[in-house]
């Protein structure tokens, strides 16, 4: 098969590389899937690159946990009524050597969820990471309905995400964006959109929620502690899954005595009936319409250095790669 895969860690067009291998067989309870599109995450950059040091996990890695393709084969276990079906994975490349860029993937069975008619392959490519980890920060603690919400980054795409899996679910959504230029692109299902950059966030966030906001879904914590204190809703919680500094400072008496939750989520190690029931909702939403995610023209995988590049440099449609059949 076509893959692509690298040996040691570095910049993307210094070690990642493009060629023939041998395809890979499903063993017991596993499911082979024929990738049709590859989707690229910062997870993904980051291991390549050796983030926060950690090193080479298996001596060959192809990258990338998410994709959109076809069963074409399973093993030992697993019902063969699923061989032909569309389908959407999610951590193909999490504590495996081999992820989706590349023509076939293997993945245990559950991992490769049906991909609905009504659904592209181009959404299905991006739910894995991004949705599974909204997912998380949003309902770990507990349907959304009638609550408020505040996306912190509600243009990334966790936030993105975050947001419309809220609105779905019953929430009021308020989106924070960096700078006031990019109020026109928040999606619909915010309600209420803040740019960062204004004078007064905090009280502009107040304005739409005058006893705070019961749930904030942070994608920088070291930036947005004392502005999450503010605002937050007595026993409201932070759910935290980036941070721009690795040892944050934060308000703790404010915190305290408005009795906040912190969680902090890292998408890999979630409950396996967290990753579930996410993946069983994301598919609900997606069939129903209420994800709509801006997807970049997919690349070539012999032009998969550029996609990294493009994710780290903060592209603002999602990456994806064409996988040629």
């Amino acid at each position: 098969m076509l893959a692509a895969w690298y040996e040691r860690q570095g910049a993307a067009a210094e070690v990642l590389e493009v060629g023939e291998m041998a395809a890979p067989a499903p063993g017991p309870g596993e499911a082979r899937v024929r990738v049709i599109l590859s989707g690229v995450n910062p997870g993904d950059t980051k291991k390549r690159l050796g983030w926060l040091g950690s090193s080479m996990p298996f001596p060959r890695v192809i990258p990338h946990s998410d994709a959109a393709g076809i069963i074409d084969a399973v093993g030992e276990g697993v019902d063969a009524a699923h061989v032909g079906h569309r389908v959407w994975v999610y951590g193909a490349q999490s504590y495996r050597a081999f992820g989706t860029a590349a023509h076939f993937t293997v993945v245990p069975a559950e991992l490769a969820v049906e991909l609905p008619d009504e659904v592209s392959d181009e959404t299905g490519a991006c739910l894995g990471i991004p949705g599974i980890t909204a997912h998380r920060c949003l309902f770990a603690d507990g349907p959304v309905d009638a609550k408020t919400v505040l996306v912190q980054g509600v243009l990334g795409g966790v936030g993105a995400l975050a947001a419309q899996l809220a609105a779905w679910g019953g929430a009021t959504v308020i989106g924070t964006v960096t700078r006031t230029s990019d109020l026109e692109r928040v999606d619909s299902a915010v309600e209420h959109a803040v740019a960062l950059d204004q004078p007064q966030p905090a009280e502009a966030i107040r304005a739409h929620a005058p006893q705070g906001v019961d749930r904030i879904i942070e994608v920088a914590f070291s930036e947005n502690a004392d502005l999450d204190a503010a605002v937050a809703a007595n026993d409201g919680v932070i759910a935290a899954y980036a941070t721009r500094r690795d040892r944050p400072e934060f308000p703790f008496w404010p915190m305290l005595f408005a009795n906040l939750t912190i969680r902090l989520f890292g998408s890999d190690d979630f409950p396996l009936a967290a990753k579930r029931q996410a993946a069983a909702e994301l598919t609900a939403a997606a069939r129903e319409g209420a994800l709509r995610i801006p997807v970049g023209n997919p690349l070539p995988l012999d032009r998969i250095a550029e996609a990294h590049d493009r994710v780290d440099a903060g592209a603002r449609e999602r990456v994806l790669l064409a996988i040629p059949s």
